[in-house]
């Protein structure tokens, strides 16, 4: 196999087989250049004529390849721009049965994968009028080591912030930030691992927090979810309980105040711990927003939150309200820690609090996704009046309940590949994934305006042809 370099207009390297004749081993080198990537969607090739000199082939060679390839999709030709290489059908999108929320790669098509807020929401103005602000006025010192729990700025501004808007109450020394929540829980890990100790967690939750325990040496032990929340009567002599009260993830149910006083009692009653997980407690849209569990007993509750749905992900900035008591454990367990939230997004965001921004940018996000909600709502009233949303009182997710069994669910997920849907399946969530209904969670917050519309359409076109339905 020869290799040779071409340089009319283009530094063009291609494997040209002379073997099987000058037209073969041509179509084969620029076929191969284009599947592999090494020539992208857009290139623009040389002339015929010109390739052909370099080659030192027939022009009419090289214009039949160029014909051969264009009818196969490689290559198209484009007026007064020559011969192209052709755009490439996207790759379905990837439909994960794991729920790995903290990092996963974008979608192809519609993106309705639950765990992310609307990125085009953004407060971009405001985030840089308070960076420039931030910049402008704060001493040098501040970008030496800075305190592994966080900036006294930050610290100060949530205390005020959570109490406020949350009824969390604590202080700004019983704060500590994060670099995000899944951060936040290997901390408490380590802060909690007392030899053979376990963890409750929620059945369904995401996998990678029991997950996340037991690597730290700590059992995992699942508790079910029902209607009201979770079974607190089926808690044992766990070290601590991780819950997600005001709105499950992913069931969306929220913990009823009976079962909150429960709670409550077996903490006390044990010695135990409970961890808050308030992931998207801003957002509740049939009624003011359900007050933190913590404030019903500081002593005996992690408070943890994140702007991950609030603002973004990609800031990494979480954080922990603890009690006292466990203050000087947290702090051994960021001893050797180095995931540290950078000192300049810490000023920036106390800035947004304390001039308002936030609730501003908060009121606005509300009012967007009350809209999806209720849009996700009408369309699958209309559309699929067999099937049943829940956990649509809060949040940026709801669960669409569909009739049928677990088993049927490749069969679900393969159709809505085919509308070019990403979503995750109710199943993923659940310890004993056999054992769940079949269902979908649906993510509402995650794809950006335009093509909301689009996306549920799509959403509902691929479940009624589960379904066997083809009228509209």
């Amino acid at each position: 196999m020869a290799e040779q370099w071409t340089s009319s207009g283009l530094d063009l390297h291609l494997h040209l087989d002379r073997d099987n004749g000058l037209r073969a081993g041509l179509e084969q080198a620029l076929r191969e250049a284009v599947r592999v990537g090494r020539l992208v969607p857009g290139v623009r090739l040389p002339s015929s004529r010109a390739l052909a000199q370099e080659l030192g082939i027939a022009r009419g060679t090289v214009t039949q390849v160029y014909e051969q390839l264009s009818a196969e999709g490689y290559l198209t030709a484009l007026p007064r721009s020559g011969v192209v290489v052709a755009p490439r059908p996207a790759p379905r999108p990837t439909l994960s049965l794991s729920p790995a929320l903290s990092f996963r790669r974008p979608a192809a098509g519609f993106d309705l994968r639950p765990g992310l807020p609307d990125l085009s929401m953004f407060p971009r103005s405001e985030w840089l009028a308070a960076t420039r602000h931030v910049l402008r006025t704060m001493p040098n010192a501040a970008l030496s080591y800075g305190n592994p729990a966080g900036c006294i700025e930050l610290r100060g501004a949530l205390a005020g912030y959570l109490g406020r808007a949350r009824g969390v109450i604590t202080s700004p020394n019983n704060i500590i930030v994060c670099a995000g929540y899944t951060h936040a829980l290997q901390i408490l890990c380590g802060a909690l691992n007392r030899g053979a100790s376990a963890l409750a967690f929620e059945d369904p939750t995401v996998a990678d927090y029991p997950a996340l325990a037991e690597k730290a040496g700590i059992r995992a032990n699942r508790i079910p979810v029902d209607r009201a929340g979770l079974l607190v009567n089926r808690l044992g002599d766990e070290v601590a309980a991780v819950v997600t009260p005001a709105h499950q993830f992913p069931a969306g149910v929220t913990l009823s105040p009976k079962r909150r006083v429960a709670l409550i009692d077996w903490a006390r009653r044990t010695g135990s711990l409970v961890v808050e997980d308030d992931y998207d407690g801003e957002f509740r849209y049939d009624r003011q927003p359900v007050g933190a569990l913590q404030g019903l007993d500081p002593d005996s509750v992690v408070y943890t939150g994140t702007v991950s749905k609030t603002i973004a992900p990609g800031l990494r900035i979480a954080w922990l309200a603890a009690p006292t008591h466990l203050i000087p454990a947290l702090w051994h367990a960021l001893r050797f820690d180095e995931n540290h939230v950078n000192t300049i997004d810490q000023l920036v965001l106390a800035r947004l609090i304390e001039r308002g921004d936030l609730d501003r940018h908060l009121r606005r996000c509300r009012t967007r996704y009350r809209h999806r909600r209720d849009h996700l709502g009408k369309i699958i009233a209309a559309r699929l009046p067999e099937a049943r949303l829940t956990g649509i009182a809060a949040g940026l997710h709801a669960v669409l309940h569909l009739p049928g069994a677990v088993a049927d669910e490749r069969e679900l997920l393969d159709r809505l590949a085919e509308q070019g849907v990403a979503t995750e399946a109710l199943s993923s969530f659940h310890h004993q994934p056999a054992d769940a209904p079949l269902g979908l969670v649906v993510g509402y917050g995650t794809p950006p305006q335009h093509a909301y519309d689009g996306a549920i359409s799509a959403l509902v076109t691929a479940v009624r042809a589960h379904l066997g339905q083809t009228t509209p």
